[in-house]
Formats: C-alpha cells, sequence, structure tokens
C-alpha cells in the first residue's frame, strides 16, 4: 500500500505522485486515469528496485491537510 497525491494539473489533466517513491510521478485525463497510472508507476519502480538489488523505501501515512 502507498500513499498518493492527486491534484488537478495546469495543462487540464490529473496529476499523481507517490512521495514515498522519488520521481515517481504520472497523470491522467481523468481522476481514475490517473491513478490507474500511477499504480502501474509504482509497480514498475518496486519491481525496478528489486531487480537492481536496491532497498524498497517504507511508505508512512502521517497524513494532514491544511486549508490557507
Amino acid at each position: 500500500m502507498r500513499q498518493v497525491i492527486l491534484f488537478p494539473g495546469e495543462d487540464g489533466f490529473w496529476v499523481t505522485e507517490c512521495p514515498s517513491l522519488p520521481g515517481c510521478i504520472s497523470q491522467g485525463e481523468t481522476k481514475e486515469e490517473a491513478l490507474a497510472n500511477i499504480r502501474e508507476a509504482i509497480q514498475g519502480y518496486i519491481a525496478a528496485l528489486i531487480q537492481d538489488h536496491l532497498p524498497v523505501p517504507e511508505d508512512h501515512f502521517d497524513v494532514m491537510v491544511v486549508s490557507v
């Protein structure tokens, strides 16, 4: 299980990123597509780490939302 951030991009697409996996970012035309794409990106990222015998970072679920 991984925490992801989903937000609207400037080009009308939805952007998703996984903070515990640096550089693991994706997007989609809809929220659903963006989430499906980040799932695939996370799976590929972790598979590459395992293949290269590198540690897979743990994910921590401390979340705060601040409204300004």
